[in-house]
């Protein structure tokens, strides 16, 4: 309960409130070196017991839902992509070019899932676009690792290189995000909000942001998780993205549930987008730091037009120092941050056993997008919180104490899949985009839903409007 408790404190929480937790614990879940299975359970129980605060202060309940936190259930919803099946069809994981490959004097870890990353990441190299990953790995072997990394950033691709613990807190950015809260919360301004009804005490299942109008500008992975989150919880979450940039199609069957999903250019119909942001109460984002901000979507930006939105941001490294206007993925950042070094050996880099990083600052962003509108429920005043997965790797590796029993070893993956019951945590249903096999949500709380309303739509389907 204290990793928990430390979520909640970070997200401004009243510790009374932690009597209404309770967990089921299950050694061997998510195993590996760094206590991911504590990460994991206190980033989803502080989100539950969000939602159940923020569903009794709609109802007037006197006492707050009481929350069940299962690791089966959180060990499965880490792995809700790997375990997605389509039609049958499992998804497609790291493109050929997504991994770490050798240097001259070490290792690099790119990311190339998306066409245009793939096809920066092979211009900064010099290399043609039908390039190998056994011509990559000939061209690696002969360069050092950060002047890869620096050569790919300054092309606007994706590589890190590798580097031990030790290594990662001696750079700037590490002291600069090790400084930062987990969690930072900040007031805007105060005017006329758009109220929320009350909900009714006999209504089921309990969906505290019923009437919550999201507005979702993110992409992989952490920020759709927090919206799809805030989807089951009843909010009418709708996903813009640009009509040149298609989301990876079992991203999205992953990450869409409960949600609608259009698409605008914000460029060209500026006025369109306006009207969006005034009918909304929350706006999401998941892009690299200042990336929107020429949009108006800066937390300062907003709060000077919709003082009363609750702004939500998320990135890789933070919005700050030297690397706060890099692109990052969770891969990237385990790599950077000395977990790879951690969870590997002495042949080859190692990773997370889920992505954690993702899911679990996803679960947090969330659970803050939560106890902001509890809090401007009170005050009508908007609020601004921001995370980073690079602070999130950092309450991993540096702020909670390690797991004892078998998973501390290092336990191989395959065994640590086979001991957690997956199918109790799976349901399946069909939808637009066939059958789909998905790992339920474990943030749980009495009275709360089991599912979301709505699978998944096809992507850019539907209409850039409130329902």
């Amino acid at each position: 309960m204290t990793d928990i408790a430390f979520a909640w404190t970070a997200l401004g929480g009243d510790p009374a409130l932690l009597s209404r937790v309770t967990t089921a614990e299950r050694p061997g879940t998510l195993a590996a070196r760094l206590p991911v299975r504590r990460l994991a359970r206190a980033c989803v129980g502080a989100c539950a017991l969000a939602g159940a605060e923020l569903g009794a202060r709609r109802t007037g309940r006197a006492e707050v839902p009481g929350v069940r936190v299962d690791d089966g259930a959180v060990a499965a919803a880490f792995r809700s992509e790997r375990l997605l099946r389509v039609d049958g069809r499992a998804p497609l994981s790291f493109a050929p070019l997504s991994r770490f490959w050798r240097t001259a004097d070490g290792w690099v870890r790119t990311h190339a899932n998306y066409p245009h990353h793939r096809a920066r990441l092979l211009d900064a190299l010099g290399l043609p676009a039908d390039a190998t990953p056994a011509t990559v790995a000939a061209l690696l072997a002969g360069r050092t690792a950060l002047g890869t990394e620096e050569t790919v950033h300054a092309a606007g691709g994706l590589a890190v290189a590798l580097r031990t613990p030790r290594e990662w807190r001696a750079t700037e950015q590490a002291a600069l995000v090790a400084a930062r809260p987990l969690v930072e919360r900040a007031t805007l301004g105060a005017a006329p909000v758009r109220a929320l009804p009350p909900l009714d005490t006999a209504a089921a299942p309990l969906l505290p942001a019923a009437g919550v109008r999201v507005l979702d500008l993110t992409r992989v992975l952490a920020g759709p998780v927090a919206t799809r989150t805030l989807a089951l919880l009843g909010a009418d979450v709708l996903r813009l993205d640009a009509p040149w940039l298609p989301e990876l199609p079992d991203q999205h069957a992953d990450t869409g549930l409960g949600k609608r999903s259009a698409t605008l250019d914000l460029a060209a119909r500026p006025d369109a987008f306006e009207e969006l942001l005034a009918g909304a109460d929350v706006v999401v984002t998941g892009y690299r730091p200042g990336a929107l901000d020429r949009f108006g979507l800066s937390p300062e930006a907003l709060a000077e037009r919709h003082p009363a939105l609750v702004v939500a941001q998320v990135s890789a490294w933070g919005a700050y120092g030297p690397w706060g206007s890099r692109r990052g993925f969770d891969s990237l950042v385990q790599a950077a941050t000395g977990i790879a070094v951690t969870e590997g050996s002495a042949q080859e880099p190692g990773a997370l056993p889920a992505q954690a990083l993702d899911h679990g600052t996803g679960y947090l962003l969330a659970a803050a997008v939560l106890r902001a509108l509890t809090e401007r429920s009170r005050d009508g005043a908007g609020r601004a919180v921001r995370l980073a997965l690079a602070r999130t790797a950092h309450w991993l590796t540096d702020g909670m104490p390690y797991d004892a029993g078998p998973e501390a070893a290092g336990t191989p993956r395959a065994d640590d899949v086979a001991r957690v019951p997956q199918n109790a945590w799976l349901t399946e249903a069909d939808g637009p985009l066939g059958r789909l096999r998905y790992a339920l949500s474990p943030v749980n709380f009495a009275g709360g839903p089991a599912d979301w309303a709505r699978p998944p739509t096809p992507w850019g389907s539907d209409r850039a409007a409130w329902a």
